[in-house]
């Protein structure tokens, strides 16, 4: 029986569930509020409850039972909160042959608009970033230690149905704000989904970036959304006088081309390679609301 865990079912982990679904025999996903089961049921997956500390009996037996887990909760202060507080995987999952572990490429901090691949050295500039550095070394440790593979899944800005630019300008939220040589990399959630099972089906570990292969600013996106959309482009906002969150402006503090060659060279073809493509698609066929 394959069995596949994911624990923490958001917007990624429930791409990961509708896709990698069939291939499984069950498929669990977890949540801290049971008002979001409904959305983890219409994915195919089994909600469970999980709050982080208590692990309840219905939990407990789909660990047992698992021979996949993928892990999508944010890491604590001071690395993986899970593994922190359950370190003893062999015992909790004795069945696991494969794990999955959700990052960011926010490891890598700012190289002032350079590319980089999963080689380069890691310059965390935020604290979130700085905790994922330690949260993947404990998760590549804890495969170590048990004779798995781990695969480290570095993903870049996430978007898909239900979270695009074609919402922020039906809603009124996108703003076009213009930074001198800033690039982003994007990644569609269903490449997530795609390339998870992608590594399960080949039993691979390691590191990945997973993300587009055009690096561009983000006006430029916004732009071609609403000509898509035929709708005005909204003006363009100094970065200096915009008025952001604290994390939104950290967000904006780096810059980086973040290549996916390795992914490709291991012969994994993304279907959302641009997000001109993946825009274009979404809107030809009214996908872009929500699954």
């Amino acid at each position: 029986m394959m069995r596949l865990l994911i624990l923490g079912a958001g917007y990624s982990g429930k791409s990961i569930a509708r896709i990698c679904g069939p291939s499984f025999d069950e498929v669990f996903g977890t949540t801290r509020s049971a008002a979001k089961f409904a959305e983890i049921e219409r994915t195919g997956a089994k909600p469970l409850a999980f709050d982080g500390t208590a692990i309840s009996s219905e939990l407990a037996d789909a660990f047992a039972g698992a021979t996949h887990l993928v892990q999508s909760v944010s890491p604590d202060v001071d690395g993986d909160a899970f593994l922190k507080r359950f370190p003893d995987l062999k015992s909790l999952a004795p069945n696991l042959q494969w794990i999955g572990y959700l990052s960011t490429i926010g490891v890598y901090g700012d190289r002032q608009g350079g590319w980089v691949d999963e080689d380069a050295d890691l310059e965390p500039v935020s604290e979130r970033s700085r905790e994922r550095v330690i949260a993947e070394k404990e998760w590549l440790d804890a495969g170590e230690k048990i004779g798995i593979p781990v695969a480290i899944l570095r993903l870049s800005g996430i978007y898909g149905p239900g979270r695009n630019q074609f919402l922020n300008l039906e809603n009124g939220t996108a703003r076009r704000l213009i930074k001198e040589g800033q690039v982003f990399n994007r990644i569609r959630v269903e490449d997530i989904g795609r390339f998870t099972q992608f590594l399960i089906t080949l039993n691979h570990g390691g590191i990945y970036n997973v993300t587009d292969a055009e690096p561009a600013p983000a006006e430029e996106v916004v732009e071609y959304a609403a000509r898509l959309m035929g709708v005005p482009v909204p003006p363009d906002i100094p970065f200096e006088s915009a008025e952001l969150s604290p994390m939104a402006r950290s967000f904006y503090g780096e810059s980086k081309r973040v290549s996916n060659a390795k992914a490709t060279a291991l012969g994994f073809e993304f279907l959302h390679s641009d997000y001109r493509q993946s825009l274009t698609q979404m809107w030809n066929e009214s996908a872009w609301r929500a699954f």
